[in-house]
């Protein structure tokens, strides 16, 4: 296909889809004249899974790059594209300990007890480290025990998560599903939690 039909078939404007070609997140088509190229499938596919990291995950060019040349490099490995498309890097942070040095001890301990094998470099630790600490901070009795509960619902959830990612072959796809399935629907699941909580309050203190 020529650009013109990647642009339709994609959903990219003509203008964003050359710019991603010089950037080098588009990898060039096949060139049938001087100032013309075609273009296949797997252009589809990443200028979607392109549009997703940067439109859903809200990352930049430059780091969009990154992911999509770390994902050609582990295309297949399921389990490293979907660490990266997840958002699995070394992040900053955390709340600290004396010596300056991130303290997830609570976070470590919560993984043991559910059973679960994360790395280290998941910036969800630190969130959760952060979150625990200003509790306390505000004198608030909670400490990672207090999460488990939470912790047994979120793995329920994550096994949907996962079941929905079962069907297309291609690892683009996977991926950009995978984007999509997980930031999208965030902001419906809390949603979720707040419809629930109306219900039970109402079944609970509604006189």
């Amino acid at each position: 296909m020529r650009i013109s039909e990647l642009s339709r078939r994609s959903g990219v404007s003509t203008a964003t889809i050359k710019y991603y070609l010089r950037e080098g997140l588009l990898p060039p088509g096949r060139a049938t004249a001087a100032t013309q190229a075609e273009y296949g499938e797997s252009h589809v596919r990443r200028l979607r899974l392109i549009r997703a990291l940067i439109g859903v995950r809200g990352l930049s060019v430059s780091a969009a790059k990154d992911v999509l040349e770390a994902v050609s490099e582990h295309a297949t490995d399921l389990h490293e594209l979907l660490g990266l498309v997840f958002g699995v890097w070394p992040a900053s942070g955390a709340a600290k300990d004396e010596d300056g040095e991130a303290d997830d001890s609570e976070v470590s301990a919560l993984l043991a007890e559910m059973g679960w094998e994360v790395s280290e470099h998941n910036p969800a630790r630190d969130v959760i480290t952060q979150t625990l600490h200003t509790l306390r901070s505000l004198d608030v009795d909670y400490d990672w025990h207090s999460l488990v509960p939470y912790a047994q619902l979120a793995e329920k959830t994550a096994t949907l998560d996962l079941d929905q990612l079962e069907g297309p072959d291609d690892p683009l796809e996977k991926a950009e599903r995978a984007v999509l399935l997980t930031f999208l629907l965030e902001p419906a699941l809390l949603a979720l939690r707040r419809l629930a909580q109306e219900a039970e309050s109402t079944v609970r203190y509604r006189s």
